[in-house]
Formats: structure tokens, sequence, C-alpha cells
């Protein structure tokens, strides 16, 4: 497969812009695909929420399976780290989400009230990679659309600050990514979870992968494609697939209908018309 690269101008711009921001912020709230929570994992949050109280969030639980959202509990318990489980466009979890945001509030104004400070607004960050749903989170804090949401990645392209209540600000950020995707198997995960804009990845082969991690995980296609995807690589697949649609194309004609399909199989997985599928799981 190519390499997997994406780092447009506004994300490092803004990634320049969000270091001034950081001296002011109290709390990182760190967003992450709930699908794939180590990949959608920044390296450098654990420099930006050095000194600061850090609530880590898992977004999209609607699209794992709720014994794996026990399995992520466990595993963040046995490292006495508490993780936050969201589904911003349901608003499921964001009650515990924003009393936790306001808690980290009250224990800032302690602090300041025990050094003879005033008390203020407790000024939180929502950080995360592209398209992990930060705005659409921060709409459900808000109880209103006031950051531009939608299911693809880059939408917001600049920071700035919304006051949530008198208790608490949020600095809403684009998405941000590492300037080098090192590690090439998270970014694959990236591209099939739509965490990257397309632009960055070839569909087909990206669709392709995907398949067989599907496989490997033991999840049967056929019964929604109509065609067996265990015997053969996810390329073949595709093909199969493409021929089983359109028998009648050839050629080239036939190459644009495979990057069709592969598309829309991305798409289905990428809405859940596939199920419940996360493509990591923490005692693997």
């Amino acid at each position: 497969m190519s390499l997997i690269q994406w780092y447009p101008g506004h994300i490092a711009k803004a990634e320049k812009a969000l270091k001034e921001q950081l001296k002011l912020v109290d709390v990182v709230l760190e967003v992450r695909d709930a699908r794939i929570p180590f990949a959608s994992h920044h390296p450098k949050i654990g420099t930006w929420t050095e000194g600061k109280s850090h609530i880590l969030i898992f977004n999209r639980v609607d699209m794992i399976a709720e014994s794996l959202q026990k399995d992520w509990i466990r595993w963040f318990q046995q490292r006495d780290q508490i993780v936050y489980f969201t589904d911003a466009q349901s608003g499921k979890g964001i009650t515990a989400l924003l009393k936790a945001a306001q808690l980290s509030g009250v224990q800032l104004n302690q602090r300041r009230h025990s050094r003879g400070m005033l008390p203020r607004p407790v000024r939180a960050v929502v950080m995360g990679f592209p398209n992990v749903g930060k705005s659409a989170l921060i709409n459900r804090l808000l109880k209103k659309r006031v950051a531009p949401s939608a299911n693809r990645p880059g939408i917001t392209r600049a920071l700035r600050w919304i006051r949530i209540s008198d208790q608490i600000e949020l600095l809403d950020t684009p998405g941000i990514l590492p300037p080098l995707l090192a590690d090439q198997a998270a970014a694959l995960k990236l591209a099939i979870c739509d965490d990257i804009a397309d632009a960055a990845y070839d569909s087909t082969l990206v669709a392709a992968a995907a398949i067989e991690m599907l496989n490997q995980q033991g999840i049967s296609l056929e019964s929604r494609y109509g065609v067996d995807a265990s015997l053969g690589s996810g390329l073949e697949f595709l093909i199969n697939l493409s021929s089983h649609q359109s028998p009648q194309l050839k050629g080239s004609e036939n190459s644009e209908h495979i990057e069709r399909v592969a598309r829309q199989f991305l798409t289905d997985l990428r809405k859940g018309k596939l199920g419940a599928i996360a493509l990591e799981h923490p005692f693997d």
C-alpha cells in the first residue's frame, strides 16, 4: 500500500496557535475514536496535558459493542485512568462528561481560594484527531449548535474560545495530526474510520485492507453483499463484488466500478451498516 500522509497547512498553523493558548488552559478534553483508541491517540498529548487535568473521551461509543466498552473501562482502570464514553450525535454520555469538567473547575477554584485568589471559570480545550467528533461534542455541551460540524475531516480550521456557562470556557481546536504519520498501521485505521481526508489514500486499497481486518475478526460480509470475503484477499473480494453487481462491465469500466464499490463499502462500514465494528481491542 502507498504511504498514507496528510498534514494540510491549516493544521500546522493551528498547532502553532495551540501551543500559545495551552498556557491559559486548565483542563484538556482529549477526544478519541472509540473504534480505534490507540490509533487516534496523538503522541504529543502527554506533553500538552502536563500540569493540567486530563479528561479522556471515547466518542462514537454507539459504533462499538457494549462488551468492548466494558473491556476498555477495565483496561484503563488497571492504569488508574477514567475514560468517558460519548455519542455526540445522540447526546449519550454528555451529562457525565459535563460533570467531570465542572468538578475540575471546583478543584481549580479551591486551589485559587487557598492562595487568596478570586474564582474564575475553568478553561478547557477540546483536542483530538480530525473528524473524531469534537465540534459535535461542543455543540452538545452547549445545548446548541455553535461549532461547525460535519462527518468529514477538516471542518474546524481555527481556534476559538466558547463560553459554556459561568463555570466553563472551552477552546475549540481543529483536528491535530502529527506532521508525519510514522505508524502506517495506525494511519490505515485512521483512513478506514474517515479520520483523515480521502486525498491522503487510495480508497480501493484502504477498503481492501479493511475487509481483511474484518476477515481476521471472523465478520462475514456474504449476507449483506452476496459475495464471500473469506476466500481470498480484500482486493479479490472487491473485484468479485464488482463483477457480481455489474457482470457486463469490462476493462477500464470495471476498474472504475471497483473503486466505486470500494468507496461504498467504506461508507457502509463508517455508517455502522455492517454492525458495531471496532478495529482495536484492549487485551489483544
